[in-house]
């Protein structure tokens, strides 16, 4: 295979993780833990750059199941899934009424995104983002399940300061049917998020999160964070209410978040959580029995492969997510929406093999292998 310096390199794999049949696996005890999961294009629909989205719905709610089947929640119609990257709002509300649909018939936990992306490229008052918010919010509550307010491009564009942030949130928690997931993306992920909740410097916008979270603490159940910045995340989340949880959302940093230090630890919602489940969910349960060691020994090797899948540009951690599922068998092509297969190049999906076999997170070497060579010899790289 390619190496990243563009030289070629044999590599052996190693035995597989083998899964458990059934519905058997519990949830975590101590932590909240969902992953947020990628969309399976349909390779017969087109799914070209700028055409509408169109899913193998078979292979996309499958790999729902495979996630509640471990014992992860999921969470569905995030950016993962290409949200603001080709997943349209039409298929976007198909996707969250199947999945909640598929969550009640296996008893499986799900949150779902509720953004502005619909209302693209441009709004013209702030309170049209509000407006915005609650078409999408009438669908997710409509599905029975758990919004996640996902952050806005619309409102990083127009508001001028963190009053305007106050005055659409406030609108919404005002409103909400049960409590909701906040979300604070940071422009790692997305550029266009910028300067979120009127702050240029992410550390100065605490402030006015935990008093939007205080002064609407009923409608708030927690805030996913994905900023990069482990300190930063440890600030937030000693300074939240009481019972408000903070779910990580960095890839780079999730093993001692989720540890915990001081009294305070982060739960979890992670795009990455998708690729590494089955190593996840054994240090999840490694954590309820208080097994410090075998928790390390089971996410430590994650982390080279997490960091190298949301390398930057990190927004494109997504073509990882969907390559490792295919390589593991979860869907039968490596297509994606919007055509964002060909978002990674070849070294990197090759070193992605490599450090997904030392974590151990390949399920089937033989059908890895046989996948990665037929990639190969489809890139002109002969075996």
């Amino acid at each position: 295979m390619p190496q990243l310096d563009g030289t070629l390199a044999d590599h052996w794999l190693r035995d597989g993780h083998e899964e458990s049949g059934g519905y058997s696996a519990a949830p975590p005890r101590s932590r909240v833990a969902y992953a947020a999961t990628h969309v399976v294009a349909d390779p017969l629909a087109g799914n070209a750059p700028g055409e509408p989205a169109r899913l193998d719905w078979d292979a996309t709610l499958a790999f729902r199941r495979h996630l509640w089947r471990l014992g992860l929640g999921v969470a569905e119609a995030m950016d993962t899934a290409q949200r603001g990257m080709g997943l349209d709002w039409a298929c976007t509300a198909e996707l969250i009424r199947r999945s909640a649909e598929e969550a009640r018939s296996v008893g499986g936990a799900i949150v779902c995104g509720a953004g502005t992306d619909h209302a693209e490229p441009r709004l013209n008052h702030v309170d049209d983002v509000a407006g915005a918010y609650e078409t999408q919010l009438e669908v997710v509550e409509g599905a029975g399940v758990t919004p996640v307010l996902m952050a806005s491009r619309q409102l990083a564009a127009l508001a001028t300061g963190p009053e305007d942030y106050a005055r659409v949130y406030g609108r919404i928690l005002g409103q909400v049917r049960a409590p909701v997931v906040l979300h604070w993306l940071g422009p790692d992920f997305d550029p266009a998020l910028a300067g979120y909740w009127g702050e240029d410097d992410p550390a100065k916008a605490i402030d006015g999160v935990v008093a939007l979270v205080t002064e609407h603490v009923h409608a708030v159940d927690g805030i996913k964070v994905s900023l990069l910045d482990a300190d930063l995340e440890i600030r937030l989340r000693e300074r939240l209410p009481a019972g408000v949880r903070l779910y990580t959302g960095d890839d780079f940093n999730y093993p001692e978040l989720i540890k915990g230090s001081r009294g305070h630890h982060s739960d979890a919602l992670l795009g990455v959580f998708a690729a590494i489940a089955p190593a996840a969910v054994t240090a999840l349960h490694a954590l309820d029995v208080d097994d410090l060691a075998a928790y390390d020994a089971a996410f430590e090797p994650t982390l080279p492969l997490a960091r190298h899948l949301f390398a930057a540009p990190t927004f494109y951690y997504k073509t990882g997510i969907a390559f490792l599922a295919w390589l593991n068998g979860h869907q039968p092509g490596f297509t994606m929406v919007g055509g964002l297969q060909s978002a990674r190049s070849l070294p990197h999906l090759c070193h992605t093999v490599r450090l997904a076999d030392e974590a151990g997170v390949l399920e089937d070497p033989p059908l890895a292998a046989h996948r990665t060579r037929s990639l190969l010899e489809t890139a002109g790289v002969e075996q």
